[in-house]
């Protein structure tokens, strides 16, 4: 009996075919974002400015940050639809802690980050114990976090923190963005888990064959579970970077946010249905993501048409994606 545990990245000959097929979809996205990057930088002059780029960087560190737990989430054959009302719920609790309960702006990040973590812990104990489908799961946190944001603002953006606490968001060191700085520290954390952890080989093979993955002795619900807990800390922190760019919480903060993450790891190469993908293409495909709304708004492109872009995008993505996967195992009907 095959249990498909060699679909990690450090598998043999069974998973060198997917590994090739989301190499080709991280190169394809690489190329489109240089080709994008640089017919916007001759179409918008004001696109290729040290302001806009440095503003590029702290606005897709958001989106980037929450692609690398989300990514994680996909390789397992799981989707995470509650990143961006977590993140909401995690800025406005740290601001929360540091406005009206006079917490340290590092105490009041940690508080964001910890719930974010127990969001995820939900998400993770739902989908692994109770059995509910990711995709119900997660649609339910989407709910319930964004209900608690309206609860605890009452819908009202929260002001308050100090002064220093924008420092997360809008602070450089040696000219280059914290928030840039912190998307290098969390890619080069998420790259590590994946290819040097146990948590990350179990990823890989319960994405490939979950069943397998129990058979062959991986303790699937605690591993399940991590993962989902990954996920809602890193959508935590990304919701403190983005408190923090405008130094307040705000309610109405990261809706559809979900969209451009899921859209951000797709496009990079990683499979929906599972056993496949990287944190340097969800990388990529943050960054596609984000040049295209930014261009889009260099050159006053409405964005309801940016928001049907990003559709379609999903939409090819995983068609090349179901295509690839049908011409390996040899069907063409």
């Amino acid at each position: 009996m095959s249990n498909r545990t060699d679909a990690g990245p450090r598998g043999g000959l069974g998973g060198l075919a997917p590994r090739i097929t989301g190499a080709v979809s991280q190169v394809a996205a690489a190329g489109a974002l240089i080709v994008i990057f640089v017919a916007l930088s001759i179409g918008a002059p004001s696109f290729l400015t040290a302001d806009n780029l440095f503003n590029l960087g702290s606005q897709t560190s958001v989106n980037a940050v929450m692609a690398v737990g989300v990514t994680l989430v996909i390789i397992t054959g799981g989707i995470d639809l509650s990143v961006g009302s977590v993140a909401a719920l995690s800025g406005v609790v740290g601001v929360l802690l540091m406005a009206d309960f006079g917490f340290d702006p590092l105490l009041g990040i940690l508080g964001g980050i910890l719930v974010g973590m127990a969001a995820g812990l939900v998400n993770g104990l739902l989908v692994s114990v109770v059995g509910l489908p990711p995709f119900i799961a997660t649609l339910g946190m989407l709910s319930v976090g964004r209900g608690l944001v309206l609860i605890a603002t009452g819908a009202v953006a929260v002001f308050g923190a100090p002064e220093s606490f924008r420092l997360l968001g809008q602070g450089v060191v040696a000219a280059v963005p914290i928030p840039v700085l912190i998307i290098a520290a969390v890619a080069v954390a998420g790259h590590l888990v994946l290819t040097r952890t146990r948590l990350g080989r179990y990823a890989y093979v319960m994405g490939s064959n979950r069943e397998a993955a129990r058979l062959s002795g991986v303790p699937v619900k605690k591993h399940l579970t991590s993962v989902y807990v990954v996920s809602g800390a890193l959508a935590g922190l990304a919701g403190m970077v983005a408190a923090s760019r405008i130094n307040s919480g705000q309610p109405n903060f990261g809706e559809g946010l979900e969209l451009d993450v899921i859209a951000a790891v797709v496009i990079g190469g990683a499979s929906l249905f599972g056993g496949r993908g990287t944190v340097l293409g969800s990388l990529i495909g943050a960054f596609l993501v984000a040049v295209i709304r930014n261009g889009a708004i260099h050159l006053e492109i409405n964005t309801f048409y940016q928001n049907v872009l990003i559709g379609v995008i999903i939409w090819l993505a995983v068609w090349w994606d179901r295509y690839q996967r049908r011409r390996l195992s040899g069907d063409t009907g």
